[in-house]
């Protein structure tokens, strides 16, 4: 891109419906939370956005910043509960924060990373072999991290939310949202979610430019 050029604006995004989605997490734990899904998204996707909190009641005029997360979906962690990475657990923390503060969980259809799922699958066959995450995914022909957050703009700007505290440990996640025009009040970290088998892997999240403070690092 030039120096003079305008970054292209996303077409607008609008909600196709909202309804009540009563969660509950692993200890039993009952979550109100409502589920909004959206027509013009550019990508065709399915994704969702999950009101919590606050946020979970419908309320036209909600007040305070929404704290929101963008979770990519990961099958093998949010649902399978695979240690080989802390997707999971990240989920499960994301939903109990939001619904404390009030704000939206963005369930982005983004398995590994943008890659798909068989090919998720197929990185971690290499990984077996000795690879790190992003490499895996270079010796795949594919981008360390492919995702592209220009629909989850679309969703927060269909849902009103213009400004919002970021749940993450990724930078790149605020940066595009900043960039896309949407303002970022703080960002909010994360815990830090070990496994047994999980280190090496964020260890390479650490050094590719996630906040993460792992010990021994």
């Amino acid at each position: 891109m030039s120096v003079d050029a305008v970054p292209v604006e996303p077409p607008v995004a609008s909600v196709r419906r909202s309804v009540d989605l009563p969660l509950r997490l692993v200890d039993g734990t009952p979550v109100p939370a409502r589920l909004t899904t959206f027509h013009g998204l550019v990508d065709g996707r399915e994704h969702v956005a999950i009101g919590l909190g606050s946020r979970a009641v419908g309320d036209p005029r909600p007040v305070g910043v929404p704290l929101v997360r963008l979770h990519s979906e990961c099958l093998t962690g949010d649902v399978l509960g695979s240690a080989r990475c802390d997707c999971g657990p990240q989920l499960e923390e994301a939903i109990r924060r939001v619904s404390h503060a009030g704000g939206y969980l963005l369930y982005l259809r983004q398995e590994g990373r943008d890659i798909g799922l068989y090919n998720k699958i197929d990185a971690y066959a290499l990984q077996d072999r000795g690879l790190d995450t992003y490499e895996a995914n270079r010796a795949l022909g594919f981008a360390d991290d492919a995702r592209d957050y220009t629909v989850a703009v679309q969703m927060l700007e269909a849902l009103g939310v213009d400004r919002l505290d970021l749940l993450s440990n990724n930078p790149d996640k605020g940066d595009q949202l900043e960039a896309a025009g949407i303002r970022v009040e703080r960002r909010v970290r994360t815990g830090l979610h070990l496994s047994p088998v999980n280190h090496g892997y964020l260890a390479t999240k650490a050094a590719g430019g996630h906040v993460l403070r792992l010990p021994g690092l």
